[in-house]
């Protein structure tokens, strides 16, 4: 299995080098060069499987046993999902007049994160570690991934992260997530800005190929397709678990299963995707709030922000630049290289593009989508309470509204991605006057130490950001050529 950019101008990278990067060096992101066929025999096969025996399925599709053979593969997924607070790592929640909630939270920062990174970070640390050497990891997060990022690699002595959260647009229990880990190889930085506007210093840092390399800087945001790969067998799990596959016959067509996903980066919807392409017959909904670009882009090919996102009680999806959709135009295009990248440019520059017709049938064929506002989401949150005694986050709330508003086709059945814990967003609990028993570890995040740096908002704050970041990382690796600590 060799990987090659979105933009046509990397091919032949193996899981290795696109695991210890981030943007491909053209400024594409790294995608396999072909995509294997799942056929029904191979379903059915795996329809006994747990979630983590599902993982290492998965992954033993993308990463050549040359690279990590079968026992350590199965070592590594085994020692990353163990530690979750629900046996096999996943729940799924059957709720009544058919509402089925699959829970992705179940991991030590409560979010869907934690099930990709967790792994991800497991396979960083066993190249790392054949090869004596160290990375930095630099991350961008709009709530979620900074918190995985931290717990996952806290510690380790051959990584350290560097990680930039939007000051006042998470929540408080994202934020304490990330700036009470005082381990030294942990940096956080608050940017007075929101996470599309953070992109943006990143992008430039991983295009500089000299501080990439000296540096072994690489992204543990969706960027990396080690996230996209791992976030396949949730959606081949749901599959298994409510499609009724068990109940055909062999040689009959198989059923069919809609997947609600709530969308900001598009990363799952990416995965998806990828899943649809490989035989597994899924309808996907791509469901946002009320930052509804990926909504615009499905219903009439605007592919442009808005002049501004709109701060919603669903913070983890206030996204204006879902990037992982470069990845799904790759993929409906036909594998177009030089498209993407005349398409993504255009956007990068202008903010704005309206897609080629063509792809745009191809997109709206893949992939619907709806949008629902702050007040469907309390809405949502209060009817699942009242019929369920159920709480969800407000974002899984956003994939629920659909549930509550298209009834699926007949014959049809539908399961709504949960990608956080209620607990995580305590404000839109209370805003939907529901109450929660709140876990010790988010209660004890109130009484630890903080530690992290200003990014402020000036005049050149793009400049400086990038030049701030810039200066942690060869900071970082000055000091740790010199084996010290870097916090004393």
């Amino acid at each position: 299995m060799r990987y090659c950019s979105t933009r046509g101008g990397v091919h032949g990278w193996d899981f290795r080098e696109v695991l210890l990067s981030g943007y491909a060096p053209d400024g594409g992101m790294f995608m396999p060069e072909n995509l294997t066929t799942l056929t029904p025999e191979t379903l059915r096969s795996w329809a006994a499987l747990s979630y983590p025996q599902l993982v290492v399925e998965v992954c033993s599709l993308f990463i050549p046993a040359e690279l990590v053979p079968r026992p350590d593969l199965e070592a590594l997924v085994c020692a990353a999902l163990s530690g979750f607070s629900v046996p096999g790592a996943v729940r799924l929640a059957r709720l009544k007049d058919g509402l089925a909630v699959l829970e992705l939270f179940h991991g030590e920062t409560l979010a869907f994160k934690d099930l990709a990174i967790t792994c991800t970070v497991r396979f960083l640390d066993y190249f790392l570690h054949k090869e004596s050497r160290r990375a930095i990891i630099l991350v961008g997060t709009s709530g979620d991934t900074g918190g995985s990022a931290i717990q996952s690699v806290r510690g380790l002595g051959v990584v350290d992260v560097v990680v930039v959260y939007p000051r006042g647009r998470i929540t408080p229990v994202q934020e304490k997530q990330m700036t009470t880990c005082l381990e030294d190889n942990v940096h956080v930085f608050a940017a007075d800005g929101s996470s599309d506007e953070i992109d943006i210093p990143l992008r430039h840092l991983f295009a500089d190929q000299e501080l990439v390399k000296s540096h072994s800087l690489m992204s543990l945001n969706s960027v990396n397709w080690s996230r996209i790969m791992i976030q396949l067998a949730h959606f081949i799990y749901a599959y298994l678990k409510m499609s009724g596959l068990e109940q055909t016959v062999t040689g009959a067509p198989l059923p069919v299963l809609e997947v609600v996903v709530p969308t900001g980066g598009a990363g799952n919807i990416a995965a998806g995707t990828i899943v649809k392409l490989m035989g597994v017959p899924l309808r996907l909904v791509a469901m946002v709030n009320s930052n509804n670009i990926v909504h615009r882009t499905v219903k009439s090919g605007d592919f442009s922000m808005a002049s501004n996102i709109t701060r919603t009680l669903a913070p983890a999806i206030d996204i204006q630049d879902p990037y992982n959709m470069e990845r799904v135009f790759w993929l409906l295009s036909g594998w177009d290289g030089a498209l993407v990248k005349a398409m993504m440019e255009e956007f990068q520059q202008s903010h704005r593009h309206t897609l080629p017709e063509g792809l745009h049938k191809q997109l709206s064929q893949v992939i619907s989508a709806g949008t629902v506002g702050d007040d469907g989401i309390v809405e949502t949150m209060r009817r699942c309470w009242e019929e369920n005694q159920y709480v969800l986050c407000p974002h899984t709330a956003v994939a629920v509204w659909h549930h509550y508003h298209c009834p699926p086709s007949p014959g049809v059945n539908r399961c709504c991605i949960a990608t956080a814990s209620p607990v995580k967003f305590q404000a839109a609990v209370q805003e939907a006057g529901l109450t929660l028993d709140l876990p010790e570890a988010v209660t004890a995040l109130d009484k630890m130490a903080t530690r992290f740096q200003d990014l402020e908002r000036g005049q050149d704050w793009k400049t400086d950001w990038e030049n701030r970041l810039r200066e942690r990382i060869q900071s970082i690796g000055s000091v740790r050529q010199q084996k010290v600590s870097y916090y004393n």
